[in-house]
């Protein structure tokens, strides 16, 4: 009864600080802001069912009086989407799948072990995450060139196999699992690779989870490097599809919004299956071990 009680008297708080004068300016606020950024991508999705006289018509309208799937078809039509789409799942699966294992590897290795030059090299990986891809992508395209990687997908994956941001973001998580459970491996017979297989991944798959959308959107979202990268349209990836409805004195807004919706898609539906993890995920990375 105790208890009941007491979780009464919390829900009944709550409810107090959700409708009083604070707690109601906060909620607007909120919802401002949500509006504010869910309204680009509300007018995106219009545009893409809109003919062309109403694209350009004023004022404008969100809801398109005659709404047609004619853009739609034009993109597919102007250019392979479909093998772009591939390319761009194909970059960004390899990509996430290498990032989740060289960062949950890597954050084991830094919060679980000690050894000489520890801290050393985790803060240069940490510095790492500072510098700005495109301080050094001409050296990279250079040793990308001598490997004779230019215009393979080789190439268009190779700086996004690695982030120095998960490998912190998964120390962070695995420094918050207790050692004792560890030890109890070890008395057990366990090996060290079968503790992290067993033990550290089953425990960390709220953090791997909020891992997977940030590499996967990183890799999805790619212009620069592809557009350096390849010149050859069969490896064109979804972001380098995009530009080619922009001409040189005209913009097809149809087709690039329908394009576009077709780009967000993907990164939408691995929000939707790993949102719930990703609160939890960020939160773990302010806790100790």
């Amino acid at each position: 009864m105790r208890s009941t009680a007491t979780r009464g008297d919390v829900i009944l708080r709550h409810r107090r600080a959700v409708f009083s004068p604070g707690g109601i300016a906060v909620q607007v606020i909120l919802a401002a802001g949500a509006l504010t950024m869910v309204l680009p991508f509300i007018w995106m999705l219009s545009t893409s069912f809109k003919p062309p006289a109403e694209v350009i018509s004023w004022p404008p309208r969100f809801i398109p009086l005659h709404p047609t799937v004619k853009n739609y078809v034009d993109a597919m039509k102007a250019a392979p989407f479909f093998r772009f789409f591939i390319n761009s799942f194909l970059v960004s699966g390899i990509s996430t799948l290498s990032i989740l294992l060289t960062s949950s590897f890597s954050g084991f290795l830094f919060a679980k072990y000690r050894f000489p030059g520890r801290d050393i090299i985790f803060i240069a990986i940490l510095a790492t995450a500072m510098v700005p891809f495109q301080s050094y992508m001409i050296p990279f395209y250079l040793f990308m060139r001598d490997l004779g990687w230019l215009s393979t997908y080789q190439g268009l994956v190779a700086p996004l196999l690695i982030m120095s941001f998960g490998i912190f973001f998964m120390r962070q998580n695995i420094l918050s699992i207790p050692d004792e459970l560890m030890d109890a491996a070890r008395i057990d017979g366990c090996s060290e690779f079968g503790i992290y297989t067993k033990i550290i991944l089953p425990l960390s798959k709220a953090a791997l989870s909020a891992l997977s959308i940030f590499a996967f959107r990183n890799a999805w979202s790619d212009f620069i490097w592809p557009l350096l990268i390849t010149n050859d349209i069969n490896l064109y990836t979804m972001e380098l599809g995009l530009g080619m409805f922009q001409h040189r004195f005209t913009v097809d807004y149809g087709c690039i919004t329908a394009g576009s919706v077709i780009s967000v898609a993907p990164i939408l539906v691995v929000f939707a299956v790993f949102r719930r993890n990703i609160i939890e995920g960020i939160t773990l990375t302010g806790l100790k071990g």
